[in-house]
């Protein structure tokens, strides 16, 4: 019986604050049996996913152990060269030096001779597209210094490279800055870039006015022996 002096409610509408019926579905149990095992599936799938690249990564970044070093070259496959981690924002002594990358390339022309250009800074170039951008690329702010960083860890002091992920790093680094050259529009009609030439430019930080350690402020350069670009190489840039 309605309390006195409520107003009926229309036919199918439920009070507010009452029950639902009992044993209606809602949600994934709301679906066909066949869609409710393709959910399932899926959602086993990314979970299978989240929990084997956390565990490559932790393994990564972990202090070395039989595990680690028994599928080191499976961790590596996986973490290098996009899932790449390291410490150094947390370091005792945070990097107190700014590091440019820059490239030159020997160019064929139509004619058959050949032209070489001036050094390009490809660190600052980036520095500028990300300069005022509230939302810059992961490609922006992290691909060169990665490959960069990836290039040192690999190379002994005479740039050789040691082992395989020396050579994955040389490639690594060579295609992405005859990819910058060509965008940047260093080739023209008929040209192809046929050696690049990378350099490092490292320079100190100024200490603070209130600091009486004394720096050089004069940059020095870590400079790459030249490198032949493959026709397999430019073409892939090309395309």
């Amino acid at each position: 019986m309605p309390e006195p002096g409520s107003v009926p409610l229309p036919a199918g509408v439920a009070p507010v604050g009452s029950v639902p019926r009992v044993g209606v579905r809602t949600g994934i149990a709301a679906l066909s049996p066949r869609y409710q095992v393709g959910v399932a599936l899926a959602l086993a799938a990314v979970a299978v996913g989240v929990c084997v690249h956390l565990g490559m990564v932790f393994l990564h970044i972990a202090p070395s152990n039989t595990l680690s070093k028994k599928h080191a070259e499976t961790i590596d496959d996986w973490v290098y060269p996009e899932f790449e981690q390291n410490w150094k924002l947390f370091a005792p002594n945070p990097l107190q030096q700014n590091i440019s990358v820059q490239v030159r390339a020997q160019i064929s022309t139509p004619d058959g001779g050949r032209r070489l250009t001036g050094w390009q800074d490809l660190s600052a170039q980036d520095g500028r597209a990300i300069d005022g951008n509230i939302s810059p690329s992961h490609t922006q702010q992290n691909e060169l210094r990665r490959a960069w960083d990836f290039f040192q860890s690999t190379h002994d002091a005479d740039n050789r490279p040691a082992g395989v992920r020396g050579m994955l790093a040389e490639s690594y680094l060579r295609r992405i800055v005859v990819l910058r050259l060509e965008r940047a529009g260093t080739t023209g009609r008929g040209e192809a870039v046929e050696l690049v030439q990378v350099r490092s430019s490292t320079t100190n930080v100024p200490p603070p006015e209130w600091s009486e350690e004394e720096v050089s402020l004069k940059p020095t350069h870590r400079v790459l022996p030249w490198w032949t670009v493959s026709r397999d190489e430019a073409e892939e840039v090309e395309g």
